[in-house]
């Protein structure tokens, strides 16, 4: 007879949740929310605890642990743009990790035992996590290449926006969904966090969130003198919003990937593009004849 212990499955089960989840943000390129990651891991341990239990067996069922796995992802990765590619990432290393932990268990005489869908294990507990934390950085590197959102397949890029002797690095997720345009010349315009963008400003010419939010009015008042051909009102429609406005600069050049792409418009975001801080302006693909 097997006796299992709760505690040790509970832990066992979120620590290799928690690793998985962190394994599959890290190589989709998405920003690592670990407290959100901790939250659908502590739920993953739950679920292995769960249909152990005395009248929960039906939880076992696949369609039980369906329905657990597809709440642990929404928890964890909910709101990313990419939630399928990030289930695939998660299904594809939890394959590859359990092979891997269970391997490693086995040169040691003894491994993880894999009951109901869950992991659970005879080993020192000092064992199991120098296991995980071999296999997430062996899996980490073979995956990288395979599946990761990153600079190296175009997805996420850094620029540079310069204006006078001033400038700022960010970095920006390539949109194909970004049409924004400039209506004058009708060439792309990058929206960038109006925050970040703060240091391209002297102080009084700076645009507050205020300004950001009411941009009619910041036009009026920051667009005077010099900066007057700077400044620019840039109307878009984007889900849940007609009819709106943006307040932008036009900046005197940008670098894309460390290539000069000459002057561009950038239209000032009052509120973040990206809701973990992975990137900090969104822009449209780029083609040979620049922005």
């Amino acid at each position: 007879m097997t006796v299992i212990y709760v505690d040790t499955l509970f832990l066992l089960n979120a620590l290799v949740d928690y690793l998985l989840l962190l394994a599959a943000a890290r190589l989709a390129g998405e920003p690592l929310r670990r407290v959100r990651f901790a939250l659908g891991a502590i739920l993953g341990g739950g679920y292995a605890v769960a249909i152990f239990l005395p009248g929960l067996g039906f939880l076992a069922h696949p369609l039980c642990r369906l329905a657990s796995a597809a709440l642990m992802l929404l928890v964890s990765y909910g709101g990313s743009r990419r939630l399928l590619r990030q289930g695939i990432l998660f299904v594809a290393l939890t394959c590859a990790f359990g092979g891997g932990v269970v391997a490693i268990g086995l040169l040691g005489g003894t491994g993880l035992s894999l009951g109901g869908g869950v992991f659970y294990s005879a080993l020192d507990l000092k064992v199991v996590l120098l296991s995980a934390a071999v296999c997430y950085g062996v899996l980490t590197l073979v995956f990288q290449r395979l599946a990761r959102h990153s600079a190296a397949d175009g997805e996420l890029v850094n620029i540079t926006l310069r204006l006078g002797e001033r400038s700022v690095a960010l970095t920006a997720l390539v949109d194909t969904g970004n049409t924004l345009t400039d209506p004058v010349s009708g060439r792309p315009a990058i929206v960038a966090e109006g925050e970040r963008v703060g240091p391209l400003f002297p102080r009084e010419h700076r645009p507050g969130p205020a300004d950001l939010r009411d941009p009619a009015a910041a036009l009026t008042r920051l667009g005077t003198g010099a900066w007057r051909s700077r400044f620019r009102l840039l109307p878009y429609r984007s889900v849940g919003v007609d009819r709106g406005l943006l307040l932008a600069l036009r900046v005197d050049g940008l670098e894309w990937k460390g290539q000069p792409r000459g002057p561009a418009l950038v239209a000032l975001s009052p509120t973040p593009v990206s809701d973990g801080g992975g990137y900090q302006a969104l822009a449209g693909p780029m083609d040979e004849r620049g922005v």
